[in-house]
């Protein structure tokens, strides 16, 4: 894996983490009213959860860039670049505009990204397709998690 290449890919993925964070506020008065699933974790996991996962991807992204040719870069390059924003994207529609269809709408469209990304990476590097793996394994929970918040609170 270049340097170069890991390090402009951690660097867009912590843009996106701290995109993410600062568009997150468990502790508001509207989230805290929300009615939630019992299954919901604890919002001090997510913290635990999300900071291994932004490791994965970074490592994923790199790699593949790392062993593939300039055409198939670019693709993946363009599939990591939109689900990136896609993922940031979600805290501030959830948390900030307060609207959960919305965000639900949203983290439908970032785990087709999710699908489109690990189809890029593939061809590129297996290993880093399936390092990409917890990542949407994650966003179908969030997504479940999403749907039953909305369904709670027409």
């Amino acid at each position: 894996m270049k340097g170069k290449v890991l390090l402009k890919t951690a660097l867009a993925v912590t843009a996106t983490a701290v995109a993410g964070s600062l568009g997150t506020d468990p502790r508001s008065t509207w989230y805290q009213r929300l009615k939630k699933p019992p299954w919901q974790p604890p919002p001090q996991a997510f913290p635990l959860v999300w900071t291994p996962l932004y490791g994965l991807i970074t490592y994923a992204g790199a790699r593949a860039f790392s062993r593939t040719g300039p055409e198939r870069g670019q693709a993946v390059k363009r599939a990591l670049t939109a689900n990136l924003l896609l993922n940031a994207a979600w805290p501030a529609l959830f948390f900030r505009t307060r609207t959960p269809k919305l965000a639900l709408a949203e983290i439908l469209v970032l785990n087709a990204s999710n699908v489109l990304l690990i189809r890029r990476t593939w061809p590129a590097d297996r290993r880093a397709a399936l390092a990409l793996l917890p990542y949407a394994g994650w966003t179908v929970f969030a997504t479940a998690l999403n749907t039953a918040i909305a369904r709670r609170n027409p």
